[in-house]
């Protein structure tokens, strides 16, 4: 994965942020593209059973099975299922804190950019972990709440705190924002996630934590507390289960 974190790719990611409200499927196909290349460096995709939580529009289908992939998705909200129009082959509607799948039934299990969505992430990660093989790959990548993209659509306002920052973009655009903290955006931090990833210890093995977007020659911000909380932008946790 390192040799693939270059500063044109960093770029070209920061370029598509901006379509996320304007054009979502450009950012979606090429977010897809680029978390199947992330997943590939860790597990092969040729053949395998791939379950994607929060699999959201659908956008990442295409990109996974392009790869030679099995892929499922699971999304608990019909709206975000059907936002863009898109044949949802192999999707289920349930809650990623209560998968509806027998333990070990995939091979890779995948979360991008989901955790701080949801009220209970580390349940849904424990449950990741229950319905991926040993020897498989569980991968959650998440946006780091107190980084610049940590508010989402309200931008650098959520430094001001979520609640506070929620009433001055409906105030501004006349309608609330699409991730309204407290209800669909919830500050998680990375020391949440390396917390969770190190207390399971007896089920997985951490096998890289690293910032999704930014190149490798950076990467070292994860090793300072405090510093990452805003540097790292988001986290990417590789396990691999017992």
């Amino acid at each position: 994965m390192a040799r693939m974190a270059t500063l044109r790719r960093a770029a070209g990611l920061l370029g598509d942020f901006r379509y996320e409200q304007s054009d979502p499927a450009r950012f979606y196909t090429a977010l897809a593209d680029d978390t199947a290349d992330l997943v590939g460096a860790f597990a092969p995709l040729e053949r395998a059973v791939l379950l994607d939580v929060g699999g959201g529009p659908g956008y990442f289908a295409d990109a996974f099975r392009a790869r030679g992939a099995s892929y499922v998705s699971v999304e608990p909200d019909p709206t975000e299922m059907h936002a863009g129009g898109l044949d949802h082959r192999g999707s289920v509607r349930a809650s990623g804190q209560q998968l509806p799948f027998a333990d070990d039934s995939f091979d890779v299990c995948i979360s991008s950019n989901v955790v701080e969505h949801t009220p209970a992430p580390w349940e849904m990660a424990d449950e990741m972990l229950r319905v991926t093989r040993p020897g498989g790959v569980v991968i959650v990548s998440y946006t780091l709440w107190w980084g610049p993209f940590g508010g989402h659509e309200m931008g650098l306002r959520h430094y001001a705190g979520g609640a506070r920052a929620a009433r001055w973009y409906t105030r501004r655009h006349g309608h609330p924002p699409k991730n309204l903290y407290g209800t669909s955006l919830f500050a998680v931090t990375a020391d949440d996630g390396l917390r969770w990833a190190h207390s399971r210890r007896g089920r997985a093995r951490l096998v890289a934590a690293f910032p999704r977007y930014l190149p490798s020659w950076a990467w070292w911000v994860l090793r300072v507390p405090l510093l990452r909380e805003v540097a790292a932008t988001n986290l990417v946790l590789v396990l691999e289960p017992y």
